[in-house]
């Protein structure tokens, strides 16, 4: 069968995959009543209600091997490498490929487009990196160039094996980086992604502080690929559908492994310290999800802040003038953080679509059945 490919700016597909339902129809969170936390979302309820925040998807679908793609998260408009955004890497378990983040450790910036992809995709989404990077204008002299990318792994329903992701894709995926609606679910890098034994994928959320708090927004970006004991809004979902790690006859991906990105946005003056502080939080918000933390689980968080005083110009070397939020400030981030993550995690679940590849069919989670559940123990479900 001809190869499909499937580009998402926002909300916009260019073609149609064959082998997966369309996301019309499924709902989010919010459609049923799940509205964790006391901070109200973006009117995007997503990662680009960060100003400046762009989000871009390509799919990959070949045949029943190739269920895999890309997605990239752009920090701002202009030049990133030039004009490198404060940034940091929390490691919930280090059992993944994060690429990139040492240096980030290192110098507490992010100088390129954030990529996720599978996890032997790496290599090829680097080389992406780097070529959309020496390519923008102004960049002529670059000889060195720290891209950032993150994984899970797909291979329960894609080929991994057939490195189907090229650096083409990743170029293409950081072309089409768009503000405005994500597309998520069953898209990019969330393609072949499972989690807690259904259909895993891209989910997205976002809350924005009271005026009195700053008025700040946090966003999260999420490819969940991982396990444990499905809890919406503190129902034990995945108990009741009797599909949950560590059960008496485990089905599909039930092990409680694999793993999760997280990608967290903010606009409030962060630096690499505090940020590093937000994505633990991000990290430690998959808890309120249900999940395992397992051995083979590889738990990364990367966060950002695009506060213009914050960012550093590349070569500068004289002295100059931030605005730094004090540690004292920084507690109502971390809630809508946790928020947020927890949110994008079942939006993930809720827009994923059930899919085919190499032979297996994963379902979707079945929204009749958890909103019945949610009904159950009075958390929405409307």
């Amino acid at each position: 069968m001809t190869a499909v490919r499937l580009m998402v700016c926002g909300l916009v597909a260019c073609g149609v995959s064959v082998l997966a339902q369309t996301p019309e129809g499924r709902p989010r969170a919010r459609d049923l009543g799940l509205a964790p936390g006391v901070f109200a979302p973006g009117p995007l309820n997503a990662i680009t209600d960060v100003d400046g925040v762009r989000v871009g998807h390509v799919t990959l679908s070949t045949g029943d091997t190739i269920r895999t793609g890309v997605t990239a998260i752009v920090p701002h408009g202009g030049n990133v490498f030039q004009d490198k955004v404060p940034g940091a890497v929390f490691v919930g378990n280090a059992f993944g490929k994060l690429a990139g983040s040492t240096q980030v450790d290192e110098l507490g910036t992010i100088e390129t487009p954030i990529v996720l992809t599978n996890t032997l995709g790496v290599g090829a989404a680097m080389e992406g990196v780097v070529r959309w990077t020496i390519a923008q204008a102004g960049n002529a002299g670059v000889r060195s160039v720290n891209a950032l990318v993150g994984e899970t792994n797909d291979s329960g329903l894609n080929d991994i094996r057939a490195l189907a992701v090229r650096p083409d894709h990743v170029v293409e995926a950081i072309g089409a980086a768009r503000g405005g609606a994500v597309a998520e679910g069953s898209v990019g890098a969330g393609t072949g992604t499972q989690a807690f034994g259904w259909k895993g994928g891209i989910g997205t959320s976002s809350r924005r502080l009271t005026a009195a708090l700053g008025g700040y927004t946090v966003g999260v970006l999420v490819q969940s690929n991982y396990g444990g004991v499905l809890t919406m809004g503190g129902a034990p979902v995945g108990r009741e559908l009797g599909r949950y790690a560590y059960a008496p006859n485990p089905r599909g991906n039930d092990a409680g492994d694999g793993s999760c990105m997280i990608v967290v946005a903010t606009d409030a003056p962060l630096d690499a310290r505090d940020l590093k502080r937000l994505a633990a939080r991000a990290v430690f918000g998959l808890a309120r999800t249900g999940s395992s933390y397992s051995n083979g689980s590889g738990d990364f968080a990367i966060a950002f802040s695009t506060h213009p005083s914050l960012r550093v110009t590349f070569g500068a070397e004289a002295p100059v003038t931030r605005m730094v939020l004090p540690t004292d400030g920084v507690s109502p981030l971390f809630q809508a953080a946790l928020e947020a993550t927890e949110e994008a995690v079942y939006n993930s679940l809720l827009r994923a679509t059930t899919t085919t590849g190499r032979g297996t069919t994963v379902e979707a989670l079945p929204v009749d059945r958890v909103r019945a559940i949610l009904q159950k123990y009075n958390l929405g479900g409307r």
